[in-house]
């Protein structure tokens, strides 16, 4: 993973994330996000993997429901933010659509993505600090404006 920083204007950091073959995506990205103290941010991200994880939120299990992706995908699209976990830790959500050979798509909140051959990341700081809180009665954590 390289990353450098390409805007240093107060309350508009941005960082430029580029992964490398065989990285896991979400670790990788979870991992710079703490080293860097990034407590608010909104990502967006392209580039490809060899194979994938996606899930589908399923209420009334309160669990995702996950998709394998076993072959080289095109990541077409990829948004998500980074927020503070209960455990003081960075937080990914991210939701992405995955390009298969075919023409068809995969998509749901990326679990897991090993790169092949790059992944592009821009990583967007907000001048402020996000909360994740774990929502019992929906069984995942959602950013809870009101927490400090």
């Amino acid at each position: 993973m390289r990353s450098r920083l390409v805007s240093d204007e107060p309350g508009a950091q941005v960082h430029v994330v580029i992964l490398d073959t065989g990285e896991e995506a979400f670790a990788a990205l979870t991992k710079f996000a703490n080293e860097a103290g990034i407590s608010a941010a909104s990502l967006t991200a392209i580039g490809a993997f060899e194979r994938a994880t996606v899930g589908w939120f399923d209420f009334s299990s309160k669990s995702y429901r996950r998709t394998e992706v076993n072959e080289q995908c095109e990541v077409l699209s990829a948004i998500g933010d980074v927020a503070i976990s209960d455990d003081g830790k960075a937080s990914l959500h991210v939701h992405i659509v995955l390009g298969l050979s075919d023409g068809s798509t995969r998509g749901g909140h990326l679990l897991a993505g090993v790169v092949r051959p790059t992944l592009e990341v821009v990583l967007t700081e907000a001048p402020a600090k996000l909360r994740r809180k774990k929502r019992a009665d929906l069984g995942i954590a959602l950013i809870d404006l009101a927490a400090k």
